[in-house]
């Protein structure tokens, strides 16, 4: 069951944060992204997060990101990769916009040229 009253009270924290990180397109930070209505992809763990792939940033403060799973998916809106040769699958189709402030800690940087597995 979803605990909507729990990610509530994190994301309060969340807000409050100062966070001055300058974003890169192409990093991985793991990113507190909630928990989100019915099939859109939820975070996990008490700061309910998952890794972010930077696409594109936006400003100091926003950028596009991409939610990555181990889970791997086929068709046009999944890309699999291997990351630090653990198998893992940006979800094209949870594409969206993320203030820095939810960014917690930086995983890794993607090659610009990643083969499609």
């Amino acid at each position: 069951m979803k605990d909507f009253d729990e990610w509530n009270k994190v994301k309060k924290e969340v807000d409050k944060r100062t966070n001055t990180i300058n974003v890169k397109n192409r990093e991985i930070y793991w990113a507190s992204i909630g928990e989100n209505i019915g099939s859109e992809q939820n975070g996990k763990g008490q700061s309910f997060s998952r890794p972010i792939l930077i696409v594109q940033k936006l400003n100091k403060e926003l950028f596009l990101g991409v939610p990555l799973s181990t889970k791997t998916k086929d068709g046009s809106f999944f890309y699999n990769f291997n990351l630090n040769n653990i198998q893992s699958n940006a979800l094209l189709v949870q594409v969206k916009v993320y203030d820095v402030k939810r960014l917690d800690s930086k995983v890794s940087v993607i090659s610009k040229v990643e083969e499609i597995t």
